[in-house]
């Protein structure tokens, strides 16, 4: 069975970081690409980032570009999302998402499972 468990969320004041982390069992995790969604309240996911197999492939939705690294650790079997210079509308439920290919679109038919998710408030 397909686990994905995603930790690390929390209250942060704005311009605040945060790593969250996706623990993978069930599947060969190296073998997939990985990405990142969000859901902020009362609203659609979004597409936040992906990450290639290896790790040397990523792509970052606009919105975080420059303020969130996505990185894995293959040995481990964990994704991670380090979100740096939060701002108010980074708030969301974040996601990782196990692929069938690279994509950067949400949502898209690569999309396998996904986990429940972790919560990231940024408030002052």
């Amino acid at each position: 069975e397909v686990l994905l468990v995603e930790s690390g969320g929390g209250l942060v004041q704005p311009g605040g970081s945060l790593r969250l982390s996706c623990a993978a069992s069930g599947f060969t995790f190296s073998n997939y690409d990985m990405s990142w969604v969000r859901q902020p309240p009362g609203k659609e996911f979004e597409w936040v980032s992906t990450i290639s197999t290896t790790g040397r492939s990523t792509s970052y939705a606009p919105s975080v570009k420059g303020r969130f690294t996505i990185s894995r650790d293959n040995a481990n079997d964990t994704l991670y999302l380090q979100l740096s210079n939060l701002k108010h509308e980074d708030t969301a439920k974040y996601l990782c998402i196990k692929l069938s290919y690279f994509t950067t679109e949400y949502p898209d038919a690569a999309y396998q499972e996904k986990g429940q998710g972790t919560l990231v408030t940024v408030s002052s």
